[in-house]
């Protein structure tokens, strides 16, 4: 069967930012801009894999303080107390609210280190042009894509709760150093999954068969 062909050797290139189709320019090394929303057009993203690496690397050392270091501090007149994402995870269990303690545990610890973890292993097979299991990696890569977006989980309650507590001006409740480390973990992890380029995943695959054909 004769293999499908692809926008790349059809010498079409598609707009990263809008999505529109265009012809390749005939000279290499040419620059061109989308017809539609003039953005800059290219094959793959430039330095996709380098980037993706520095914002994996920034993230991974961020995840350890975001875990450890106060996320939660609240004072009152009679109890000052400093929490930690486990410490809040542990006092939601002993209260009884074990769905809400399984979904901040998930949510806020499990997923953004399977997130660095699932795009640490994208970058490294991208990187060594592996051609072993290229659906399912491409599967992973649109199930870290997705949800990367519910990794905020624990901001949005602290957020809530200073709105309100402080609002009845029944204690004061401060974000914690934590909070700023949590949060750049999550954008950090949302921006290298936006500078993988999944194509790559394919290029080894159509470049042996194009070898295979000359």
């Amino acid at each position: 069967m004769k293999p499908a062909l692809t926008a790349r050797q059809a010498g079409l290139l598609s707009c990263h930012v809008c999505g529109q189709l265009a012809q390749a320019p005939l000279e290499a090394g040419q620059s061109m801009r989308c017809p539609r929303c003039a953005a800059p057009l290219h094959q793959r993203k430039p330095a996709s894999i380098n980037t993706t690496w520095a914002l994996l690397v920034a993230a991974a050392l961020l995840y350890l303080p975001a875990n450890l270091l106060p996320i939660m501090v609240t004072s009152s007149p009679v109890n000052h107390q400093v929490d930690t994402i486990m410490s809040g995870v542990i006092f939601l269990w002993r209260d009884g609210q074990w769905p809400l303690a399984l979904v901040v545990f998930f949510a806020s610890v499990v997923v953004p280190l399977l997130k660095i973890l699932a795009l640490v292993y994208l970058t490294a097979s991208v990187q060594m042009r592996s051609r072993h299991r290229v659906m399912q990696r491409a599967r992973l890569y649109r199930v870290v894509e997705f949800v990367g977006r519910w990794s905020m989980l624990d901001i949005y309650v602290i957020t809530l709760l200073v709105a309100l507590v402080q609002f009845r001006g029944l204690a004061t409740v401060d974000a914690g150093p934590a909070a700023v480390a949590f949060g750049a973990v999550i954008v950090l992890t949302m921006f290298a999954a936006l500078t993988f380029d999944p194509r790559l995943i394919w290029d080894p695959l159509t470049d042996s068969e194009s070898a295979d054909h000359d």
